[in-house]
């Protein structure tokens, strides 16, 4: 059963920093890209990055450059740790898988954890 659990989250002001973890059900963790996605009000879900089975960081264009994704595999943890903070990272973030592998679409299906909300403030 896939379970994740996110925190870390929390309200900052704009240019500061915040770590945000993710414990994952560790079949999964060990077999499949993850990814942070954000939501915000009224937008899709969105990726914001994303970590390949074999550890190949991606981010959108948005966030490159400020925020890092990495795993402690001992954990069961995908990190994202996110600098220069601006309003518009606010929102709510997930782990998921990245959807790249088939197996892992299907094992995952349409779970989603609480998430983890962010606010950072001008």
């Amino acid at each position: 059963q896939v379970q994740a659990m996110e925190s870390g989250g929390g309200s900052v002001q704009a240019g500061g920093s915040l770590k945000l973890s993710c414990i994952i059900t560790g079949y999964i963790f060990r077999s499949c890209g993850m990814a942070w996605y954000r939501q915000t009000p009224g937008k899709e879900r969105e990726i914001v990055a994303r970590i390949s089975r074999t550890g190949t960081p991606g981010y959108a264009a948005s966030v490159k450059g400020r925020f890092t994704i990495f795993k402690d595999h001992g954990l069961y943890t995908l990190n994202l740790q996110m600098d220069s903070l601006k309003t518009e990272d606010t929102g709510t973030y997930y782990c998921a898988t990245d959807g790249t592998i088939p197996y892992c679409r299907a094992e995952w299906g349409d779970y989603w954890g609480q998430g983890t909300q962010v606010s950072v403030s001008s």
